[in-house]
């Protein structure tokens, strides 16, 4: 009983810490509106620089081996690296490709996929609260994000195409991770590292190099190499490693939600009643996925009797 309440003691902890990433990606949108100026993947590279610096930085400080950190399995490399860059890369070139609002729609089907493809790992079993908690939160997230004043062209067709690559791209590294458990999370740092470079190649020969004359903008690459594309990562390789990753999958929903806040907080955007009406069910749709309804008719069925 001791060792299984231990158990689930790590679970819950893991859980908190990939809701920690939750929140980071929820200030992608406002850190992105201060450094929209900087090409995509001069951005990415930049993001994925401070990252691993701050990174380095760690292994420096506590004085980790480097060198057992980079003998990590093959499969591990493949996962973390190409996770990492091609989510990030298709959904650049999505944006480039079609309506930002269509993109965000189709892109985060990844939360309710890895509500789906989280039932073929080992040891894990899929609930119906789970997929009727992920689909609750999927309407929330299709309302928030402009629900009927969508209109989806087949001239974007191209757009779509990629939107649906990062969905099921980030679904895939999110769930693969959890074959690699082993692999501590510091690795993250080298996979960041490696999409760096990768972000580096790609705008040397796609790109122009551009240079703010503002602050405000490094700033803005500053937060999002420190938050959403930086510390999140490993919060995000913690929990999904280590939490509830079907709960976590359905959490994963109120990004767009926290995003939306952030955004009438600190910029002009303001709230309406569709707000006010995804953030209840995308609330409702993590508290049907999150609460044990076993237990609680248990004691509701004791109590009577």
């Amino acid at each position: 009983m001791q060792t299984l309440s231990k158990k689930t003691h790590r679970k819950n902890a893991g859980t908190l810490i990939g809701c920690i990433a939750i929140f980071l990606w929820g200030l992608l949108a406002l850190f992105s509106k201060v450094a929209d100026a900087f090409p995509p993947f001069q951005l990415l590279a930049m993001c994925f620089s401070i990252a691993t610096v701050f990174m380095i930085i760690k292994w420096m400080i506590f004085k980790d081996s480097l060198t057992l950190l980079i003998k990590q399995p093959l499969s591990a490399w493949l996962i973390g690296c190409s996770g990492l860059f091609l989510y990030h890369a298709c959904y650049f070139f999505a944006l480039a490709n079609a309506p930002v609002l269509e993109v965000s729609l189709i892109a985060y089907l990844w939360p309710f996929l890895i509500v789906l493809f989280s039932a073929l790992l080992p040891g894990e079993q899929l609930y119906l609260k789970h997929i009727l908690g992920a689909v609750v939160s999927l309407f929330g997230c299709w309302v928030l994000l402009g629900g009927a004043d969508s209109s989806f062209n087949t001239d974007y067709l191209f757009g779509y195409l990629l939107a649906a690559a990062c969905s099921f791209i980030w679904a895939g590294y999110s769930v693969c991770s959890r074959l690699i458990k082993s692999v501590p999370t510091d690795a993250v740092g080298l996979f960041c590292a490696v999409a760096a470079l990768l972000g580096w190649i790609a705008h040397a020969n796609l790109e122009s190099f551009y240079l703010p004359n503002n602050y405000s903008q490094w700033l803005g690459v500053f937060g999002l190499g420190l938050g959403p594309l930086g510390l999140a990562f490993f919060a995000w390789d913690h929990g999904v490693k280590k939490g509830n990753i079907q709960l976590l999958g359905v959490l994963s929903y109120a990004t767009p939600l926290i995003s939306t806040a952030m955004l009438i907080l600190f910029s002009d955007v303001s709230a309406s009643g569709a707000i006010y009406f995804a953030c209840i069910a995308i609330i409702l749709g993590a508290l049907i996925a999150s609460i044990d309804w076993s237990m609680l008719f248990k004691k509701r069925i004791s109590k009577h009797v």
